[in-house]
């Protein structure tokens, strides 16, 4: 398929792109940087160095090109959530971060004679509010919080798309990987043996090993039976506690000092809640569709990420 990418430049998009690239698609790859993976080279790869965010980006000559020529388009573009503390002008750039590329790209589809087939759009768990008791489903309602609220405009903003485009809203949960994320954070402290629970401990995290993320990336945009919303996340979701004893037995470190929520606050305000507070998320739509988890236990994801060498 004839790709276009959004958003994935970072730490997904470094194991997506090349494995992409591997099941034989054409990708244009949209970014702010010119080259964002500069040891990687294909004939089926161009990099536009554009931010779609903004809509001018989107009068250029190739990107319209490239948007007219593609067969699906996958878009994860977003500011990260809980790298930095949350000030009002950083709660604008996660909204506008999400919001802004998401409606400047259907915009741009909308007069389109031949649309994209499908749109893959990134959401997030975050989409059902926090919870220490519940269990999450996609039919579950919507919460009310900040990122629930976020996570509803951003969904709404994908699900505009016009023409008989087929939409895919992957509410992703914590990604695990090796170079980035909660768990590219934590491996440094843990490796040190001053690794512990974050927190109560009795958080819910919902997450799936990376690979597993660009396989169903990849599944979405092959198989038209994938319509809808889904649950990004693995079939075992886990309490902090329980994790971080798992990432101590995978590294042989203990995992015995915990960091006290109040650290958080102050370095994060609210943005520490993404940390504190969780919830238990089940991927029933993938499970009922079939999607085969390489890592579908916590064990076996922290084995893959804390082990170097091919899958």
């Amino acid at each position: 398929m004839r790709l276009l990418l959004l958003g994935c430049s970072g730490f997904v998009g470094r194991e997506l792109v090349p494995f992409l690239l591997e099941l034989g698609h054409s990708l244009t790859l949209v970014s702010r940087r010119a080259h964002p993976f500069p040891l990687l080279e294909s004939d089926r790869l161009v990099c536009l160095r554009l931010d779609p965010a903004d809509p001018a980006s989107w009068q250029n000559e190739a990107l319209r090109q490239a948007l007219a020529a593609a067969e699906g388009v996958v878009n994860l573009a977003g500011e990260p959530i809980a790298e930095k503390r949350w000030t009002p002008e950083h709660r604008q750039r996660l909204l506008d971060s999400r919001l802004h590329t998401t409606a400047n790209l259907v915009a741009a589809m909308a007069p389109l004679r031949q649309p994209p087939r499908v749109l893959v759009n990134a959401s997030a768990v975050g989409y059902y509010g926090t919870s220490l008791d519940q269990c999450f489903n996609e039919a579950s309602p919507a919460g009310d919080d900040l990122l629930a609220q976020l996570c509803q405009r951003w969904e709404t903003a994908a699900n505009a798309v016009i023409g008989g485009c087929r939409v895919v809203l992957l509410r992703i949960g914590i990604v695990l990987g090796p170079d980035g994320g909660a768990l590219g954070k934590m491996l440094p402290v843990f490796r040190l043996g001053f690794g512990g629970p974050v927190g109560s401990g009795q958080q819910w995290m919902s997450w799936i090993e990376r690979h597993d993320l660009c396989r169903l990336i990849a599944t979405a945009l092959e198989d038209p039976a994938y319509n809808g919303a889904y649950n990004a996340v693995a079939p075992e979701p886990t309490r902090m506690v329980i994790f971080a004893n798992a990432l101590g037995r995978a590294l042989g470190r203990p995992s015995l000092l915990p960091v006290p929520g109040a650290i958080l606050h102050l370095l994060l305000g609210d943005g520490a809640r993404v940390v504190l507070e969780g919830q238990q998320v089940l991927p029933e739509r993938l499970q009922a569709q079939g999607f085969q988890f390489q890592h579908p236990s916590l064990s076996a994801a922290l084995a893959a990420a804390t082990s170097p060498g091919p899958r």
